[in-house]
């Protein structure tokens, strides 16, 4: 989005943001079932946030995807302007760059809003994975994790992550601050559903109220 195009967009619509990254492996090991299903998710995601008229305006979602390259699929748009892509799968799984490149995304929409007068909730990035982190510099893993601890730590980012099929929980418990769940099965419509839920709940509170957020039942720890 261009900085015009924000400029009216705030003006239309001044309502305080929480934004939302999807960050999501789209490498070769999702291809099939996975993504299928994936993408069926994200549909339901769209659909279910567009139920609540107050979350249609103010939850911004933005997908940045990871394979061999990292791609921001998605900008920052509004609900009721969020059109999943149709995600496609190849390549290898650069996930500590993906983990970075998210938090970039984060910090420069933040400083959007700041430019702007909007006010903002804690931003939510939600990592979906499926293997073992490879195709990077081991220290990539290293960086985003000490960035991202130190990140949580300042309250500037809530970090989920989920673990789907074969992957490898451990280190991904190792790498993030809130410990990972495991998807059951391919469930990721009921998993939208929940981040959609909780989404709406965030927007109806105060951008610095502490909310209860409805218990995962697609997940195991």
């Amino acid at each position: 989005m261009s900085l015009l195009e924000d400029t009216v967009e705030f003006a239309e619509n001044p309502e305080p943001r929480c934004p939302c990254v999807l960050l999501l492996d789209t490498s070769g090991s999702m291809q099939g079932p996975a993504l299928d299903a994936l993408n069926q998710g994200l549909v339901a995601f769209r659909d279910s946030l567009n139920q609540d008229a107050l979350a249609r305006m103010r939850v911004e979602v933005a997908i940045v995807t990871f394979d061999s390259h990292i791609k921001v699929a998605c900008d920052f748009v509004t609900a009721d302007q969020f059109e999943p892509p149709q995600l496609t799968a190849q390549g290898l799984t650069l996930t500590g760059s993906a983990i970075l490149k998210a938090l970039d995304v984060v910090q420069a929409r933040k400083a959007t809003y700041r430019a702007n007068g909007i006010a903002y909730y804690r931003p939510w990035v939600f990592l979906i994975t499926d293997g073992q982190p490879q195709g990077e510099p081991d220290d990539m893993l290293e960086k985003a994790k000490i960035r991202l601890h130190q990140e949580e730590a300042d309250k500037k980012v809530a970090f989920f992550a989920v673990g789907v099929e074969d992957a490898d929980m451990q280190q991904l418990g190792q790498l993030v601050v809130r410990t990972p769940l495991k998807l059951k099965g391919l469930n990721f419509r009921e998993l939208f559903t929940w981040l959609s839920v909780s989404m709406q709940r965030v927007s109806h509170s105060r951008p610095d109220e502490q909310v209860a957020l409805p218990p995962p039942g697609w997940g195991t720890v």
